[in-house]
């Protein structure tokens, strides 16, 4: 059975490349806007009986879904066989369960809104806080793309006696498994987070590795608020600038800036999501989950 990629609008790039892993061709999309902000979309290529991937990463997802729903919806009446969604950056995993009294779990919801369009999912670190598997809010087949390899090799070729700092306990595990990759020491932050941009962090017995590169290292980039508070405290530590490193460059607002501005040496991010400071490319090892699930 043929595999043809689809890519939606800004994923054209991560498109080219999973079809060079996976020897597939990608298809012709027409997507574009009615005046009226209604979207249309035609499939040029032939999908007849085709396993479809469909490519978007999900920064921004409300702006996404209904493209999203229509091309897979398009391309099932054409006829494809099974429709795989990649998703490297996955929206609405934030809201895992009831905080306060009146909210809904969206991830559950957004979930069952995927769920109804395709048949399986293939996606990047996923941020599983409380949730123990995708497959909790997922009921479609599911694969998670480890991104701890290709950043292993990407430190071991660009920094020099690195030691990795990561953000907080919820990604000391992941960020251990870095350290270990790249035989190099690992410290975890202490933070008090009070509020969305108000951060306070201490970072236990820096000063015992005075002579090595600080890599901060986490998941997701958001308000950027974490590194920006780390980057200020090593340097009245004397520490070396750090290189701080990400899967998702999600960057809200003006964070990218505020964080060159705090001056870390780099930063550097993979390219689940299109931004100036990708340099670790995943697209192999997307690839290779994707061809395992859709064959």
């Amino acid at each position: 059975m043929k595999t043809i990629l689809l890519s939606l609008p800004g994923n054209e790039v991560l498109t080219s490349l999973l079809s060079k892993h996976m020897h597939a061709a990608v298809g012709e999309v027409v997507m574009r806007q009615f005046p009226d902000g209604e979207t249309y979309v035609r499939i040029r290529s032939d999908v007849t009986d085709a396993n479809v991937v469909l490519v978007c990463t999900l920064r921004r997802p409300d702006e996404k879904l209904l493209p999203l729903y229509f091309l897979s919806k398009t391309a099932r009446s054409l006829g494809a066989k099974r429709i795989c969604l990649v998703a490297p950056y996955l929206a609405y995993m934030r809201q895992d369960t009831i905080f306060n009294p009146g909210e809904g779990v969206t991830s559950k919801y957004f979930g069952d809104l995927i769920s109804d369009f395709a048949d399986s999912i293939v996606t990047v670190e996923p941020h599983l806080h409380r949730i123990s598997s995708l497959g909790d809010v997922y009921p479609i087949p599911s694969r998670i793309v480890r991104a701890t390899g290709e950043i292993s090799m990407w430190i071991t070729e660009h920094v020099t006696d690195p030691v990795f700092i990561g953000p907080d306990s919820e990604s000391e595990q992941w960020v251990r498994d870095v350290a270990e990759r790249t035989h190099a020491p690992c410290i975890v932050l202490q933070k008090i987070r009070r509020g969305d941009r108000d951060v306070e962090i201490s970072i236990p017995d820096i000063h015992r590795y005075t002579n090595h590169t600080p890599v901060l290292v986490d998941d997701i980039i958001s308000t950027a608020r974490t590194m920006i508070a780390t980057v200020g405290h090593l340097k009245k530590s004397g520490s070396p600038p750090p290189v701080v490193v990400g899967v998702h460059a999600v960057f809200a607002g003006n964070a990218y800036q505020e964080l060159m501005d705090a001056g870390p040496k780099e930063v550097v991010t993979c390219n689940t999501i299109p931004h100036t400071s990708n340099g670790i490319d995943l697209s192999r090892v997307i690839a290779e989950q994707v061809t395992e699930m859709v064959t």
